[in-house]
């Protein structure tokens, strides 16, 4: 065992309940035992079992009882029932109300046994459902974040398409800007209702495999096709079947690939390496690409006629710098899903200053640069509020410095210029920029506040 199963024994027949005891103990279970009724209840919640074995014929109380209280409490273990009376009807009576299973007297300790471990066994099996299903509602989006024109116009694209149930779409935009989420927002639409919910989401990364491996993970092979194929092997397509097959990255697989890629495409079929056998493709198709693809066909790195397959239904995802209402909610999204995270609820918020920083920065590294932040802020900091002296240099110098190219940076002139007529310039551009916010003024100009206020007298600005 991983773990001692701890194990709450109550049978009012000490010479049954201390066999019993050392039997199991015997076996690695960690067991407490009682013989009488008095303050069962608290003692259960004290003990914290994970099996409750519980004798129906108490002197002192009815056994039904204590396992309608176990059950109206809300402990969270389950309840064997030990009975005398073979004709089953009491021991019926406790399944209905919630017992996991019983046992009529007189039993043997393998009998037992047999019967504990088949409930663990369950047990485990549950708590691993309730994980994958945490784990995938976690990882899938129920919803796109952002209240903007650009998200509103995705969701409805998005909505439309999943109600047509088009067969194969691309989504455009620059790494980071949530392509993925997107993806499978569409997936959740479109496969995610009623017993379809668990609908397989297969995501292949197409820049990440070599050729030869990306051809046989997306297709799979036949036994005994190359060396290494010592049994069938089914594809990634195959996997994804009546749900949704994610290309990541299709701008980067190679032509021979791409080849194959549009005959998928327009037959809906594929091939196993090495096999004869058609096999229907079920899911649905959705490319995601960070590149220019019509660009790439130019240049000939990128099929035209794939170009033209993938892109009859496809949209673009604007960067996060085009839609900056969206980085408020953004932030605070991502703040709620890491304080439950880390089981950290010390950060509440952001002061407006901060908050009016992180709007007006560039966001080169859009929605997942913003979301790795966020996370830095719940991980390092225990502040109530995040303050624009826990930003890091790095995002708000990039709110002046992103759409600078060399060729724009400041140059002397020949006659010269006044230096404390330019200071004073960008003095007053900082001010404006931050809405005459001193602290996000002296954050942009890379100063202390009290240096701020300094200059501000000096030059006379008010």
């Amino acid at each position: 065992m991983k773990h001692k199963e701890k194990i709450f024994l109550l049978d009012d027949e000490e010479l049954i309940a201390s066999m019993l005891t050392r039997s199991l103990k015997k076996e690695g279970y960690n067991v407490h035992m009682e013989t009488q009724t008095d303050d069962v209840i608290n003692k259960i919640m004290a003990w914290d079992p994970d099996i409750v074995i519980l004798d129906i014929g108490m002197p002192e109380r009815d056994g039904i009882d204590i396992l309608q209280e176990i059950i109206d409490t809300g402990i969270e273990t389950q309840v064997v029932m030990l009975t005398a009376d073979d004709s089953a009807e009491t021991a019926v009576r406790a399944m209905k109300i919630g017992a996991a299973d019983y046992l009529t007297k007189p039993f043997n300790t393998e009998e037992v046994k047999i019967v504990l471990s088949k409930i663990m066994e369950k047990e485990h099996l549950r708590q691993e459902l309730n994980f994958l299903r945490n784990a995938y509602s976690q990882t899938f989006e129920r919803d796109l974040i952002g209240e903007s024109e650009a998200i509103k116009q995705i969701k409805k694209k998005v909505e439309k398409i999943a109600q047509a149930r088009v067969s194969t779409v691309l989504i455009t935009g620059e790494s980071g800007t949530g392509k993925e989420v997107v993806a499978k927002y569409l997936h959740d639409l479109m496969h995610g209702t009623g017993t379809s919910r668990q609908a397989p989401f297969i995501s292949v990364n197409c820049a990440a495999m070599p050729e030869s491996l990306l051809e046989s993970e997306l297709f799979g092979y036949e036994k005994g096709s190359f060396t290494d194929a010592r049994a069938d092997k089914k594809g990634m397509f195959e996997l994804a079947k009546d749900g949704s097959i994610l290309l990541d990255e299709i701008g980067d697989m190679k032509m021979e690939l791409q080849s194959k890629l549009l005959r998928v495409l327009e037959n809906r079929t594929i091939r196993h390496i090495g096999g004869q056998r058609e096999i229907p493709v079920e899911a649905t198709v959705i490319a995601t690409t960070n590149r220019n693809l019509a660009e790439a066909v130019e240049n000939g790195n990128f099929r035209k006629d794939l170009f033209f397959r993938l892109s009859a239904f496809y949209f673009h995802i604007v960067p996060l710098r085009e839609r900056k209402e969206d980085i408020p909610l953004l932030a605070r999204h991502f703040l709620q899903y890491f304080a439950n995270k880390y089981n950290k609820q010390t950060i509440k918020d952001f002061s407006p200053e901060a908050e009016q920083l992180l709007t007006g920065s560039m966001w080169p590294g859009n929605v997942r640069e913003l979301k790795n932040l966020v996370e830095r802020f719940v991980v390092l900091e225990s502040t109530e509020l995040i303050q624009t002296e826990h930003i890091p240099k790095w995002i708000f110098s990039e709110s002046i410095g992103t759409n600078r190219s060399a060729s724009d940076k400041f140059i002397l002139p020949e006659t010269g210029i006044s230096l404390e007529k330019l200071e004073k310039d960008l003095f007053l551009q900082a001010l404006e920029r931050a809405d005459n916010n001193k602290t996000l003024a002296a954050k942009l100009l890379d100063i202390s506040y009290d240096t701020l206020r300094y200059q501000l007298k000096k030059f006379g600005i008010k």
